[in-house]
């Protein structure tokens, strides 16, 4: 085995080799920057970069694994974004908040966050382009669906870009550590509702108040120091300085929030796609079999439908459906072609690339 102080030497021959091919690529990326200014197209291009992140870990020989490297190349791919542009993203909730969390797993920390404290604030600075994305959360893998998200994918004339998993892994946050004296447990009725069992086994006496999210719920716990605590996730206890009291809370430890990712633009297939749409129907028998049905006579599968009561009448539903494809394939274009003769309204929300799901 060589000396250390060898392979100290040869690690920073190797850094210093690093750091010229990422300056190297930095260039390049500047001169894709101005090729997509002259032709007018968007910095944030999720397709492309999924497949930079698929040819990077077909490379990958180890040892590193594949989800390092990912997160090593999604900083490279972020600083690379920020140098042909500043790229602005509004997600909902504070600092520290799950959305936060989850907008800085996709897009890196080289872009410009800015929070807003409702869903529809996110959607209005989209579409005023006062931002280039918004971050919102549609749903959640144990409370179901997010209300104010699919209230605006009805109306909104934004796409769906992206979507992202988020493993939710909710922490017993307090500057009290004594479990016995904490006499309120602050967090958004979600959060609490999901760590139902563990704070009725472990704080019987405490009383559950809800909070507008998880980061106010946390500096809820900071202002009442010595008889509150709040639910949330462990960023938020550095960011309100509290402590860490107890991690993992949750009941169901496979607990998902999918987040999508909204703006203008589509993207091209990748390959390996997900197109989401809504549709109504009349109220006749068999409407939905028949509306359905197309979906099956080109053998595409469906991850996901839910039927949504609609505002323009009462008693009438809206169905969200997301289902494997890019809605330019082929098979995607002749099946909602044929969803439109059994549909009174059909709205195609986005094709994007698949998240990987936590």
């Amino acid at each position: 085995m060589k000396p250390i102080e060898t392979l100290r030497n040869e690690i920073r021959q190797k850094d210093k080799e690093i750091v010229q091919l990422l300056n190297e690529r930095a260039n390049l990326s500047l001169s894709i920057g101005k090729i997509k200014s002259a032709e007018g197209r968007e910095v944030y291009d999720p397709a492309q970069e999924k497949r930079v992140r698929d040819g990077i870990l077909e490379f990958n020989q180890g040892p590193l694994a594949n989800e390092s490297l990912n997160g090593i190349f999604r900083e490279i791919i972020s600083v690379s974004r920020s140098l042909q542009a500043p790229l602005g993203i509004a997600y909902f909730g504070p600092e520290g908040s799950f959305t936060h969390a989850a907008s800085e797993l996709h897009f890196g920390a080289s872009a410009i966050f800015q929070p807003y404290p409702t869903i529809s604030e996110v959607f209005d600075e989209v579409e005023r382009e006062k931002v280039h994305c918004g971050v919102v959360p549609i749903e959640n893998s144990s409370e179901g669906s997010v209300k104010q998200t699919l209230d605006r994918l009805v109306t909104t004339p934004m796409q769906i870009r992206a979507e992202i998993f988020l493993r939710v892994s909710h922490s017993l946050l307090s500057v009290q550590e004594n479990l016995s004296r904490i006499r309120r447990v602050y967090s958004h009725p979600q959060a609490l509702a999901q760590c139902r069992i563990w704070l009725r086994s472990h704080l019987p006496h405490a009383e559950l108040i809800a909070a507008d999210n998880t980061a106010a719920a946390a500096k809820r716990a900071q202002e009442e120091p010595k008889i509150a605590a709040s639910v949330g996730n462990i960023r938020a206890a550095s960011i309100y300085s509290l402590k860490v009291v107890v991690e993992g809370i949750e009941d169901n430890p496979s607990n998902t929030t999918r987040f999508i990712v909204v703006g203008k633009g589509s993207n091209q297939s990748t390959g390996a796609d997900k197109t989401s749409i809504l549709f109504s129907t009349t109220h006749a028998p068999g409407s939905l079999y028949r509306a359905l049905e197309t979906f099956a006579a080109e053998d595409i599968n469906m991850s996901r439908i839910e039927s949504y009561p609609s505002k323009l009448s009462p008693w009438s539903y809206l169905f969200f459906v997301d289902f494997e494809g890019h809605k330019e394939d082929a098979k995607i274009v002749r099946s909602l072609q044929a969803l439109r003769l059994h549909t009174t309204f059909t709205k195609v929300l986005g094709s994007y690339p698949k998240g990987d799901a936590a």
